[in-house]
């Protein structure tokens, strides 16, 4: 079976993830290049491992954490759209089965919060794992005076991580921000929609998602 690992070589794609990448950054965009991507496909893989999930599961969640922001190559609107059928026409011609292109593809067409829905585990653990991204390295912007809010609330967070909770009742995204550059209000007048849309992934693997900033639980 085709592995992460051969998705990961692949130059053709390496191509489309810069590229893609490269629009991003004349739009103004944090960073959504190879760092982005690979956290993702990590995290997403730590999630199916920790619940339990088949180990192809685990390697399709991370092939479909390492692909789904290709469609920024496109257009940014509609990037996850557009990106499932980039997916479908890469796995397709490397020789996947149809049945893991149609997993791999569903997740990708379902993780951006405009029309996202977590409508199977894969789907769940890659919104996850991308909405919980957010750290001051995303920030390309290297002059504070000029940040927008998408830069003032990514370089505001000094730590982040995503865990299972000791529990094992729910996931929790545990963030460091310093106040200097945004609010906590600030946090969730950009990310609140991202916020339910973990929750709602969460609650379709069988568990909650919590929020801490500062070490107080806000969700």
């Amino acid at each position: 079976m085709l592995t992460f690992d051969e998705i990961k070589k692949n130059e053709d794609i390496k191509t489309y993830i810069k590229r893609a990448d490269e629009s991003l950054i004349a739009l103004g965009y944090t960073e959504h290049s190879f760092a982005h991507v690979t956290k993702v496909a990590e995290t997403a893989a730590y999630i199916l491992k920790i619940m339990g999930y088949p180990e192809r599961d685990i390697e399709l969640v991370k092939i479909a954490g390492y692909l789904h922001d290709i469609g920024n190559l496109i257009n940014r609107i509609e990037h996850a759209q557009s990106g499932a059928v980039m997916a479908f026409r890469i796995l397709d011609k490397m020789g996947f089965p149809a049945e893991e292109i149609a997993t791999v593809a569903t997740a990708i067409g379902n993780h951006d919060e405009g029309t996202a829905v977590p409508v199977n585990h894969i789907a769940a653990a890659l919104i996850l794992a991308d909405k919980s991204d957010v750290r001051r390295s995303r920030v390309r912007n290297t002059n504070a005076t000029v940040f927008d809010i998408h830069d003032r609330v990514n370089y505001s967070v000094t730590e982040s991580s995503l865990s299972f909770n000791g529990e094992k009742n729910a996931f929790v995204l545990d963030l460091t921000i310093e106040n200097e550059y945004c609010s906590v209000m600030d946090y969730f007048e950009i990310f609140l929609e991202r916020m339910v849309l973990c929750r709602k992934a969460a609650e379709k693997l069988g568990v909650g998602f919590r929020l801490i900033i500062n070490e107080q639980r806000l969700v």
